[in-house]
């Protein structure tokens, strides 16, 4: 693979990575908010303004206990395992061995990020008395890799793996940065999005490189194939179905009448997040995918016409 102007991270790593220049964060018990409430509808519905405010703190403990949850599986048995397969070589794709050090620096920052958030559940967990609900197996992104690569071509299974896992580590960032800006959350719980911003930065930009790379030595047949699976991914990858799901679980632990229990469900049946060009997500995912060489394929183009955002 041609890899001219390819810019290595390992360096950058030694200096910068979280897990060699950041101390243990501990939370902290005051006031403030342990998960953001705008990341919560189900708080911000009219019956639960209304009839049950005093459950929001519970609700809002569970919901970081999710978001834990889905940053271990999303680190460690998704990213984690994509990054040591190019890492020890035994990806299709021969990546030289700069980029493979690099993705070994990626394993590295992503076990760590997934014992950081573990601990924060463990600190959560004793400062609170709330223990956590049975939290999902699966993430959005496990669902999405499969049904893409089952549509794609046997020899292309591990292309759509690299491309998926990009997206999602570009989502993240963006998704990790709004985090970290939120106000009226706890000081430590802001600073550890803060410390995970730092490396999924570079992560990012280690992504975006591959693919770059993976997707000029491409054949057209391939960029094709690939092109048409992209909604498939976008499709399951996009979907509020689970956390919708969590959501109904949370509302059956609740201690309220019947009669509210059956309005909250109807407000988060309610909601919905179209997939389409207006999808809060879809602006950084088509960054990514022109950043990575991969807008400039015709056939993508076409395949992600109606993602697009129209021309003035």
């Amino acid at each position: 693979m041609n890899t001219v102007g390819y810019t290595p991270i390992a360096d950058d790593w030694e200096r910068r990575a979280t897990i060699r220049t950041r101390p243990r964060r501990l939370l902290e018990n005051d006031d403030n908010l342990i998960y953001p409430m705008c990341r919560q509808p189900l708080v911000l519905s009219k019956t639960f303004v209304e009839h049950c405010a005093q459950w929001r703190d519970f609700v809002l403990v569970q919901s970081f206990y999710k978001f834990i949850n889905d940053v271990v599986i999303f680190e460690t048995e998704i990213v984690e395992k994509t990054a040591r397969n190019i890492a020890k070589n035994r990806f299709s794709l021969p990546f030289p061995l700069a980029c493979r050090v690099d993705a070994m620096t990626v394993v590295v920052d992503e076990d760590y990020h997934a014992l950081v958030a573990l601990d924060f559940l463990q600190q959560t967990v004793e400062m609170t008395g709330i223990q956590p609900l049975d939290l999902p197996e699966h993430i959005e992104l496990s669902r999405a890799l499969p049904a893409a690569q089952a549509q794609a071509p046997a020899h292309l299974s591990d292309a759509v793996e690299l491309i998926g896992v990009a997206i999602a580590e570009n989502t993240v960032t963006h998704d990790v940065a709004a985090f970290s800006k939120a106000s009226s959350v706890k000081a430590s719980v802001r600073g550890l999005m803060s410390d995970h911003l730092f490396d999924e930065g570079r992560h990012a930009q280690f992504w975006t490189r591959l693919v770059r790379i993976y997707w000029q030595t491409a054949s057209p047949d391939d960029r094709d194939s690939i092109a048409q699976v992209l909604p498939t991914f976008l499709a399951h990858y996009l979907t509020n179905d689970l956390q919708k799901n969590f959501d109904l679980q949370l509302i059956e632990h609740l201690d309220i009448s019947d009669r509210l229990r059956g309005n909250l469900r109807d407000e988060v049946a309610a909601l919905a997040f179209p997939i389409t060009r207006q999808h809060p997500l879809m602006g950084n995912i088509m960054g990514f995918l022109q950043h990575s060489g991969l807008l400039q394929t015709p056939s993508v183009t076409q395949a992600l016409n109606d993602y697009l955002p129209v021309s003035p």
